[in-house]
């Protein structure tokens, strides 16, 4: 039996595994997928759960069900190529014939003191718990700092302003506005709304320390009773050690059939892949469609396409709290109820048909 081994049960994962069971897998290959929690996370939603606006109930799905699925809980804590297994930190290894890692990022923290110790996260489900925790316990009129102003950030001040109006936020931004990789209809609405809610803008900000209950703004002392960070993203660590080409992120650069340029049985999925586009689940989901007709091209004897046509992204859709939202629609920008009920509507969608 072959085994094809998937680390990371994330938007990349399960689409492979939507694409392959249960009717495409040969009667040969078995598949391993390996993830430390025992559920698909819906990891575009943890800025709600860390506001508190969603239980962690509704970022959850059920991995599916096949006799040739072989589900691993654990931590992945190495990758050895020539060998090809996968270490865990259980202490054992797993054999593949075939490997596909989409083990998704990690916080970058830009090498500023204090940014890893004295900060929370969003990018993980356990960290995002532990942001809730924090937040969601802070004693009214509570000043909580959120650094980064991309789509993260924004999601994450507007929510916490709806689940907690009575805590003072302030979003950290480095450009001249927030999210200047917008049309700038965009972004003017989400800074009125902001204005319009009080949540604090400061842009053109520069964090150069964080410690316990302060913030340093261009070397400027600001007091917080929490710091969340959403400044920037890298390739997870099993990947950024892999003795392969990479990019400035940390992540692996492949080839058009997205495997590693040295190995064609180790595909790079997600956001641990070095791609042209922003990493984001639609981008992960097109580079699964593509992984599978590889290897259901390879499993009949068959040549797979050299390349594939571009990954097209259908848009991009945001939340300001429950009632307001912003996007862009095949390049068309749209704002207000009908794009937080777009992104509720695909939510919904995408729930069922994978729950």
């Amino acid at each position: 039996m072959k085994n094809l081994v998937i680390l990371g049960g994330g938007y990349g994962g399960m689409r492979v595994l939507q694409r392959l069971l249960p009717n495409d897998l040969p009667e040969d290959v078995t598949i391993t997928l390996i993830d430390r929690v025992p559920y698909h996370c819906l990891k575009t939603e943890y800025y709600a759960l860390a506001a508190g606006t969603i239980s962690d109930q509704h970022v959850r799905v059920s991995f599916p069900e096949h006799p040739r699925l072989n589900i691993i809980y654990a931590e992945v804590t190495g990758i050895e190529l020539n060998e090809q297994h996968v270490n865990l930190q259980t202490g054992k290894s797993i054999q593949y014939d075939e490997l596909i890692i989409g083990l998704g990022c990690e916080d970058k923290y830009h090498n500023v003191p204090g940014a890893e110790e004295f900060t929370y996260s969003i990018q993980s489900i356990e960290k995002a718990r532990d942001t809730y925790q924090r937040l969601n316990n802070l004693p009214a009129g509570s000043t909580v700092g959120i650094v980064g102003a991309g789509l993260s950030g924004v999601e994450l001040a507007s929510e916490l302003n709806e689940s907690r109006s009575d805590l003072k936020i302030k979003l950290f931004d480095r450009g001249n506005f927030i999210l200047s990789s917008f049309p700038e209809r965009l972004s003017i609405y989400v800074q009125n709304w902001f204005d319009t809610n009080s949540v604090d803008i400061i842009n053109n900000a520069n964090i150069t320390r964080v410690e316990q209950s302060m913030l340093y703004n261009h070397d400027e002392a600001i007091p917080v009773d929490a710091v969340v960070w959403t400044a920037g993203i890298q390739a997870n660590r099993i990947v950024r050690e892999l003795p392969t080409e990479k990019d400035t992120m940390g992540r692996a650069v492949i080839t058009p059939r997205h495997h590693l340029p040295n190995n064609e049985n180790v595909f790079i999925l997600g956001d641990c892949a070095s791609l042209p586009h922003a990493p984001s689940a639609q981008l992960a989901e097109g580079q699964a469609e593509q992984i599978a007709e590889v290897l259901t091209k390879r499993w009949k004897g068959e040549e797979p396409p050299e390349s594939f046509p571009p990954i097209k992204l259908k848009g991009i859709l945001g939340s300001l709290g429950k009632k307001h939202g912003f996007g862009l629609i095949n390049e068309r920008p749209i704002t207000g109820r009908v794009a937080r009920l777009l992104k509720s509507g695909i939510l919904w969608v995408y729930k069922y048909h994978n729950g």
